[in-house]
């Protein structure tokens, strides 16, 4: 007896020990997660300080530790487009805060729209009469977009402003496929749709190069727009007419020529520009020279909670690319964004709902998810509205269309209505290596797509057929939506991208507006009067092992990326190669039928993120193996 309560109590002891052991891990990991998050600190007299060492984007997407360490590479950080724009709005009405300061050193792009968004709470802070101040080494189109709308713009006497508008080339891999015996299968329904031109010619065709100099002149035009009435005084048209030219003249000193065409105000380099701030707002609290009193934006988010009064109009963002399955912040996925959505429905409370898209597009059954889910919101007599941000074009376009009101800005890229799939087949490139493929069929379709032994001809017939009559299909649901005829929206579909103020001719968008509009009439068509309702933000939030181990994460890349024109052409250079990656993976990657603008990312300036699907049945692997 003695024996069984000695070992009793050494299996409770064990029991105990793990218990413990289990809590002081939970705990750990508790710390852990709070102390990896920056403390928003207090806000203090003097300047708000917007450091954007990144990209602004409309929701920052979760990190992906295990990625990022395999990659070895530290990832981008993102700034959220609408709390850069609230805190901008908040230092009108502090009166804390005496100045801003963008500190552009380091920043990284944005959509043209998100930019401008920013501008103009920029000007409201001016309005107020707040100074805002800005510095880099050099300023490229987005970065000076944004400085444009400044008290006084200082560039370091080592870089300049050298703005290029939109454009560039675009990688093509017929000639290598030829090379390697590799052939791209393609199923594509649009003269316009170029995203798969890549993988079937060697350069841009006749169709795509006009449309796309269309799109290209508009969204110049936009950003020339902005930047003159921002700062009249920058005289642009001699550097944008002949660069060369005007740089020769003035012996190279491209500080010095924007400083004489009143692009910036005055040249220094960072610790003389933090002195002058200092003169104006107070010293900072540091020992370091060149720092001013400063207060950053989380902490004056974190002393000014947002208004809960009155009935919540639902906002639902809708970034990235979209993806079958689940995802975190800043991809939108199918599955994940519909359960938001549902799970909004629930609240009985929520009385409008917004959708805020910014995405190039994606899978067809994940955009499809999304819209039926929107869909049921119109069923139960909610009004939807969309506001569409930099991109809503493809499938971010037929996410949009159960809306009762689409919003677009100038300057948003939408439209590309059209479809394609791609698949690889290697038999020439295996045949070179002496492999060989055989076997036995019980029909024609057994096997494919043969991507080893080649894709069988009736394989590409039902491929195609597939395909077009996805793009029917795309065609019948804008025409309802809009209330077009399928003849009307196909003469405007075919896969062409518009930006948003000739989309507005066209009838593919009701209104030009932002956000804040796009919530007013929400809340307009719920008929709740001004004050008697308030933003609901509804968003995924990252998973617990992402949050902590991102938190844990190295600076990001930012931290050590180069300042000026030279070092930033080579870092434009691995992003070139990142996209390069991108388009190969789009080639074997295993996706659905895509509704997706592969070539509207880099005219609005966005990052490109990635996700992975999954395949079910035969049909799914079908649809799986059409991208």
């Amino acid at each position: 007896m003695t024996f069984m309560r000695g070992v009793w109590r050494f299996l409770v002891g064990i029991k105990d020990g793990l218990v413990l052991l289990f809590l002081l891990v939970f705990f750990g990991l508790l710390y852990a997660l709070l102390s990896a998050g920056p403390n928003p600190g207090a806000v203090r007299d003097g300047a708000l300080l917007i450091e954007l060492d990144g990209f602004v984007s409309e929701q920052p997407a979760a990190i992906d530790p295990v990625a990022a360490l395999l990659s070895q590479r530290a990832p981008m950080r993102e700034y959220r487009q609408r709390d850069i724009s609230r805190a901008l709005e908040l230092a009108v009405k502090d009166d804390r805060i005496k100045a801003v300061v963008l500190d552009l050193d380091r920043f990284m792009g944005g959509g043209q729209t998100s930019l401008a968004a920013v501008g103009e709470r920029i000007d409201a802070v001016r309005k107020a009469g707040k100074p805002v101040y800005a510095f880099a080494t050099a300023y490229s189109d987005d970065g000076y977009q944004l400085a444009a709308h400044a008290s006084e713009i200082w560039v370091d006497p080592l870089g300049g402003v050298l703005p290029t508008g939109p454009g560039g080339s675009r990688t093509y891999y017929k000639g290598l496929f030829d090379q390697l015996g590799i052939k791209a299968h393609i199923y594509r329904v649009g003269t316009f749709k170029s995203a798969v031109e890549p993988y079937m010619r060697a350069d841009q065709s006749p169709e795509a190069e006009v449309a796309m100099k269309a799109l290209y002149d508009e969204v110049w035009e936009q950003w020339r727009n902005d930047v003159a009435k921002a700062r009249p005084k920058a005289k642009l048209d001699a550097l944008l007419a002949d660069a060369p030219t005007a740089v020769e003249a003035a012996k190279g000193d491209l500080a010095q020529l924007s400083l004489t065409n009143g692009l910036v105000d005055k040249l220094g380099d960072r610790i003389a520009f933090g002195k002058y701030v200092a003169a104006k707002v107070g010293e900072g609290r540091e020992e370091k020279i060149g720092t001013f009193a400063e207060t950053r934006p989380a902490a004056l988010l974190a002393a000014h909670s947002p208004s809960r009064d009155g009935s919540p109009v639902g906002v639902i963002t809708v970034a990235g690319e979209i993806i079958d399955g689940e995802g975190g912040p800043g991809v939108a996925a199918g599955d994940s964004v519909s359960e938001l959505i549902y799970d909004a429905l629930k609240n009985v409370e929520i009385k409008a709902l917004v959708v805020r898209v910014d995405s190039p597009g994606g899978s067809v059954t994940a955009s499809e998810k999304i819209r039926l889910a929107l869909a049921e919101a119109k069923k139960r007599k909610i009004p939807v509205v969309v506001s569409m941000a930099n991109l809503a074009a493809s499938g971010g376009y037929w996410i949009s269309m159960p809306a009762d009101t689409i919003f677009a800005e100038p300057s948003t890229i939408t439209g590309s209505i059209g479809i394609f799939g791609v698949l690889p087949s290697g038999k020439e490139a295996l045949a070179k290596w002496g492999v060989t493929t055989d076997g036995v069929r019980t029909t024609p379709l057994s096997g494919e797509p043969d991507v080893l032994g080649g894709i069988s001809p009736e394989f590409d017939r039902l491929a195609q057929s597939t395909v077009e009559k996805g793009y029917r299909d795309f065609l019948t649901r804008v025409a309802a939506s809009r209330k077009k005829t399928v003849e009307q929206v196909d003469a405007i579909g075919q896969g062409r991208v518009w930006a948003g103020g000739t989309a507005l001719q066209l009838g593919l968008v009701d209104r030009l507006g932002d956000l804040d509009d796009a919530l007013a009439e929400a809340a307009r068509l719920a008929k709740l009067e001004k004050g008697d309702w308030h933003p609901l933000y509804i968003e995924p939030m990252p998973d617990f092992a992402s949050t902590l181990l991102g938190g844990l994460m190295p600076e990001p890349a930012q931290a050590t990326a180069p300042m000026d024109l030279f070092g930033r052409a080579a870092w434009e250079q691995q992003l070139l190669f990142d996209r390069i990656a991108a388009d190969l993976r789009l080639l074997s990657g295993v996706q659905g039928a895509q509704v997706r603008c592969l070539e509207c990312g880099a005219v609005a300036g966005l990052p490109t993120v990635g996700g992975e699907t999954k395949a079910g049945n035969w049909f799914d692997k079908l649809l799986s193996r059409l991208h």
